[in-house]
């Protein structure tokens, strides 16, 4: 395979672990319950553990030098490619956890199909986000059913998470030239078949829950080419912080 949109769909797939990652490690310490300061930060390990995973196979494929670091807190916001889903603030509990359950949703049929892919690197990350993967869909999934089928307040705001984040799903299921060539060749599943996954198994949970999925005239998109919302940008100086100030420190 060309090495160049190889490594460019891995750096997209790591972006997106990264920051959602982060966002899920804001709630260390204030989470609602116990159970939820213990599981929150580690869903949040999880994805921080993959991302490191295929930024080191993307500082293989680029061959030039760069680390897992390098490419986590040395590039700009215009050079993350995740989508804009993972970087929407956390608001409340209810819309991080549909904001999880969306993105976990995705990933786990994804995974799925990479594992038994063309790219061996990425069967091998695979095979371990994939079990990763499924306990984050449970959780959060439980989640959505207890807020959308709970009190009138909860209800309420998971409604309104649905009514704010939906709009923001479709860009997952976006395919670059880059990706596309990694789809032909077989290291990376087709979009389609991933999002036709993703709508049976979201209808059915939100079932459950009594939510609606709201169509969607005008998704949210831009994150795939660099173009991120403001929040981005206060996610991203907190996160490269510590490394823009004492560059090159070692613990």
């Amino acid at each position: 395979m060309n090495p160049d949109p190889l490594l460019q769909t891995v750096v997209q797939i790591a972006d997106d672990h990264l920051i959602l990652g982060h966002r899920l490690s804001e709630w260390c310490g204030h989470a609602p319950m116990l159970e939820e300061d213990l599981s929150m930060p580690n869903m949040a390990l999880d994805l921080i553990g993959q991302a490191r995973a295929l930024y080191n196979y993307a500082a293989k494929l680029e061959n030039k030098d760069r680390t897992e670091d390098d490419f986590a807190y040395l590039r700009s916001d215009r050079e993350y490619t995740n989508c804009l889903l993972v970087e929407r603030p956390n608001t409340d509990f209810a819309y991080t956890m549909l904001r999880q359950f969306y993105f976990a949703t995705f990933m786990q049929p994804f995974w799925q199909s990479v594992s038994s892919g063309t790219d061996e690197t990425l069967k091998g990350i695979a095979a371990k986000a994939y079990k990763e993967t499924g306990y984050h869909v449970r959780h959060s999934g439980e989640w959505i059913i207890r807020l959308g089928d709970g009190t009138e307040e909860s209800a309420r705001r998971m409604n309104d998470a649905v009514a704010e984040l939906h709009p923001y799903t479709d860009e997952m299921f976006t395919a670059d030239a880059a990706r596309q060539y990694c789809i032909e060749n077989g290291a990376v599943p087709d979009m389609q078949s991933i999002q036709a996954i993703w709508n049976n198994n979201i209808s059915q949970v939100f079932a459950q829950a009594r939510l609606t999925i709201p169509k969607t005239p005008y998704p949210q998109t831009g994150g795939r080419q660099g173009q991120h919302t403001e929040d981005f940008g206060f996610l991203l100086a907190e996160l490269q912080y510590m490394q823009r100030s004492y560059p090159g420190a070692k613990w």
